[in-house]
């Protein structure tokens, strides 16, 4: 029995190292414990989630010679935003969601071209960085972050797709949850999600793109994502999406007049 459980613990160490994540030493089940090994073991198989919206993608037909199709490409806050219960995603728009959980940019680059150059939009627009900076992936500078979205934007350049690039949102710590404190700001420390924002900005005005500023819109006064539009302190909720709609939809329209 206990070989058995070592076995497994093994096993799991070894598939969750890729991914910076290692089960609770206190784990005496070994069917969750292969369960866990399992579901690291798929994603290692597919790292980037190329499988995602393969089906999907095969279904969008070109676009008509008029239409202005937008692909939207992140993490959970851009997959979350179809959610009904964050009021849809942009209703009769040729908007096309192409968010991933929990997603970090070296992962978004790999997948770029199946799930935006393939799709032929006018314009993409990037929300990713905030999980670089928690490390989902294992631990990542912001060079290495900003290198990343520098590959995204020529990739769609080269493809004449004009390029938004989003400000990551800020977090907070406000919320409890089960009697305890949910802190955000230790994984995503603050100052480093303002130094992101600030080179995406200074790179957008010096090549032309277009800048999402959610953070201005969305952060109070200590520094912290506004209470009232996230139940989480990172996610937005049906409050938050709504302050985000109007603005990406400014952007947008600013990228197809002005942008590259």
């Amino acid at each position: 029995m206990l070989r058995s459980l070592a076995c497994c613990l093994v096993f799991l160490v070894l598939t969750m190292s890729a991914f910076g994540q290692i089960a609770p030493q206190d784990s005496t089940d070994c069917t969750e414990v292969k369960a866990q090994a399992a579901s690291a073991a798929a994603k290692l198989k597919d790292w980037p989630a190329l499988a995602r919206y393969r089906d999907d993608n095969g279904k969008v037909v070109p676009p008509a010679k008029s239409e202005k199709r937008v692909v939207f490409l992140g993490d959970s806050i851009t997959d979350g935003w179809d959610n009904p219960s964050n009021g849809g995603f942009f209703p009769g728009k040729p908007y096309i969601d192409r968010g991933i959980s929990g997603q970090t940019t070296p992962q978004m680059l790999i997948r770029f071209r199946r799930d935006v150059v393939e799709l032929k939009p006018k314009v993409v627009v990037i929300l990713a960085g905030t999980n670089d900076i928690a490390g989902n992936t294992g631990p990542m500078t912001l060079e290495a972050i900003e290198d990343n979205l520098l590959s995204m934007a020529e990739l769609a350049r080269v493809n004449s797709i004009r390029v938004v690039f989003s400000s990551l949102l800020p977090v907070s710590d406000y919320e409890v949850r089960d009697g305890k404190q949910i802190i955000q700001t230790v994984r995503r420390p603050p100052e480093q999600i303002k130094a992101l924002n600030k080179w995406m900005k200074e790179y957008a005005a010096q090549n032309h793109l277009t800048y999402l500023d959610y953070y201005s819109a969305m952060v109070d006064e200590k520094g912290f994502l506004k209470e009232e539009l996230s139940n989480d302190g990172l996610h937005p909720n049906v409050k938050g999406y709504a302050v985000m709609n109007p603005l990406a939809e400014v952007a947008i329209a600013s990228s197809l007049k002005h942008g590259r």
